[in-house]
């Protein structure tokens, strides 16, 4: 029987909080991808490890210690980047010590808690309601905020030298941005876990990308492929006994690979939709036509 993972409740559950995710992630997994960020998501999710590590350390429940890890991260980065630290590197510091942080509190706990492997690698047929219930709510506030700013963040990802002459607020913008993708991977972290968060978010933009659509078509796209990868996912989890986050990452893998076959031989649907400002102008003459023969009286 197809998706039999619905006949018991903690599948149904799994259902819920895998569509909250998928499309949560990969509604900003396209300003991701084209903001050059890609690997955003994945040092907020090493930061999101540390605040697990803390509430494991000190009793919370590791999801609210997350959500404070990642939102002290993501302000953390925009405090490197005032400083001068190219926006990688920020990264890479603030990624690091969420993996030290977490290390250190794991080790000072004599022992691995028992749910730290659920964390790391994810296990979204073993939700709770809790974990819904927190996915519903910070998707939620995700989801409008980036409804209710959607054009200047278009603007930012697309133009940001206009999007200041504008008079936008760039620099707040950014830092919110940073938050909303720390939210949506303490969001992912009990679907795929902190290892894998950044594939959910950044593949399925990656792929829809590939189709050359327009910006809010490519938006749409991406969080279809998002929701059919997680509900494929779930299937071969439940039916050959597969790590959730792993078979959701690896059905993404697979749209990824599609997209890209159907963008390279079907070479003439690129001409037939309008060109993107992510993609590069044809200057060739088989693009801008035969020059104009200039008139012999204009020097």
């Amino acid at each position: 029987m197809v998706f039999e993972f619905l006949m018991f409740k903690f599948g149904v559950r799994a259902l819920i909080g895998g569509l909250i995710v998928a499309v949560t992630c990969a509604s900003l997994g396209v300003f991701i991808v084209l903001r050059r960020l890609s690997l955003i998501a994945d040092g907020l999710g090493h930061v999101a490890f540390g605040g697990i590590a803390l509430g494991f350390w000190t009793g919370l429940y590791p999801l609210y210690t997350a959500v404070a890890s990642v939102v002290a991260g993501a302000l953390g980065i925009h405090v490197l980047g005032r400083l001068r630290v190219a926006s990688d590197a920020a990264i890479a510091i603030m990624f690091s010590a969420g993996l030290a942080v977490g290390i250190v509190l794991i080790s000072m706990a004599q022992s691995a808690p028992a749910d730290l492997l659920s964390y790391l690698f994810g296990t979204i047929l073993g939700i709770n309601d809790s974990d819904v219930y927190l996915a519903a709510g910070l998707g939620v506030i995700v989801l409008v905020i980036l409804s209710l700013l959607w054009k200047e963040w278009v603007g930012i990802t697309l133009d940001p030298d206009f999007a200041q002459v504008a008079g936008m607020p760039v620099s707040t913008l950014e830092v919110l941005f940073t938050i909303l993708v720390g939210l949506t991977v303490v969001v992912a972290t009990r679907l795929v876990g902190v290892l894998l968060v950044s594939s959910l978010m950044v593949i399925p933009a990656i792929a829809a990308i590939q189709l050359r659509l327009p910006f809010r078509r490519t938006v749409l796209v991406a969080i279809c492929m998002a929701i059919v990868s997680v509900v494929i996912g779930l299937q071969l989890s439940f039916s050959y006994n597969l790590a959730s986050g792993g078979a959701i990452v690896l059905v993404t893998i697979g749209f990824f690979v599609l997209t890209t076959l159907v963008s390279r031989l079907w070479p003439a649907m690129k001409h037939d939709l309008p060109v993107e400002p992510w993609e590069h102008q044809c200057e060739t003459p088989e693009c801008t036509g035969p020059e104009e023969p200039k008139d012999p009286g204009k020097s």
